[in-house]
């Protein structure tokens, strides 16, 4: 039998969610090895957006079956009241089934998304909601310039192309330095990134005295969150190598894909340190052993079994 009434129904009002929610996708089952910082770059992640974003808007994390250290954080900085809305997944669900819960659990309006390896620099959001607010049809919008497939981007250059009021480039308006930076943060060779920066173009849009980059991607966005509700639920039945999904579904059904102009956002990847100098190589061992772990045989066999151990013991992987 009930004793008393419920307090709750003597409260007037209960709290609105701001029109943006940030949300942010983490991912470490342990500390070591590949994630030896991850929980440093997680923090780094978070540490930049709550410095460099504007009031107001609502955190909101999804972990992704992290180990213990990462959820203690988390639940110290929600304790904290520095996160808002914090899930705790027990199993990995991958990126795609992350998404399928954030995209439809995120209160705002506007959603602007990124995994847990992003670094935001000032201005990250006030340029990106420019953008996605003058340009008509804008499906997300990426707080840096990099070069994407052309083949994900085939909606923009046509709406760009039929539009009289846009002005499109094409040329090398990323600089070398910009692009070196993000495409090494990758874990490519300088030489290979050289030859792509060589081989490729950007192009660039001016609309209504507003510059964009054509393209985007799902590592890290803006959007509105009725047109994200268009592509869930996403099947992938494999944690990376899908993500594309995405990029490929919003860019069949029309939607504009684009960038800000300027590097306002940085992939850690798995490190906190910076990418080295052109010319010089992160520092690694050059003894005996790390001479026969780079011949290719060794190489392939070691990289089969580490991946091997890792499906055993932590199944999926909420990367891209």
């Amino acid at each position: 039998m009930r004793r008393g009434q419920n307090p709750a129904k003597f409260v007037s009002e209960v709290a609105q969610p701001a029109r943006l929610t940030v949300a942010v996708l983490t991912y470490a089952p342990f500390l070591g090895g590949f994630f030896a910082e991850a929980l440093d770059v997680i923090r780094a992640c978070l540490e930049s957006l709550w410095r460099t974003t504007p009031a107001p808007y609502d955190l909101l994390v999804f972990d992704n079956g992290s180990c213990r250290e990462v959820v203690d954080y988390l639940l110290e900085a929600r304790s904290q009241g520095r996160i808002q809305h914090l899930m705790l997944s027990q199993h990995n669900l991958g990126k795609g089934g992350a998404w399928n819960v954030i995209f439809r659990a995120a209160p705002g309006e506007l959603l602007a998304y990124t995994d847990c390896d992003a670094l935001f620099f000032d201005g990250w959001l006030e340029r990106s909601l420019e953008i996605l607010e003058t340009y008509p049809g804008v499906g997300m919008v990426t707080a840096r310039p990099f070069r994407t497939p052309e083949a994900l981007l085939t909606s923009t250059v046509g709406w760009a192309e039929a539009d009289p009021e846009v002005r499109l480039e094409r040329g090398a308006f990323i600089s070398w330095e910009v692009f070196r930076e993000f495409d090494m943060s990758l874990g490519q060779e300088e030489e290979a990134v050289r030859a792509r920066y060589a081989a490729t173009e950007d192009l660039r849009l001016t609309y209504r005295g507003v510059a964009a980059q054509a393209g985007a991607s799902h590592y890290q966005f803006l959007a509105r969150k009725s047109v994200l509700a268009e592509f869930v639920p996403f099947v992938m039945d494999r944690p990376m190598g899908q993500v594309r999904q995405l990029d490929q579904r919003m860019n069949d059904a029309g939607y504009l894909r684009l960038m800000t102009t300027e590097p306002l956002m940085m992939n850690m990847s798995n490190s906190t340190r910076p990418v080295p100098p052109p010319g010089r190589r992160a520092r690694r061992p050059v003894g005996l052993g790390r001479r026969l772990a780079d011949l290719a045989p060794v190489r392939r066999v070691l990289i089969a079994l580490h991946d091997a151990v890792f499906r055993l013991y932590f199944g999926a992987g909420g990367g891209r």
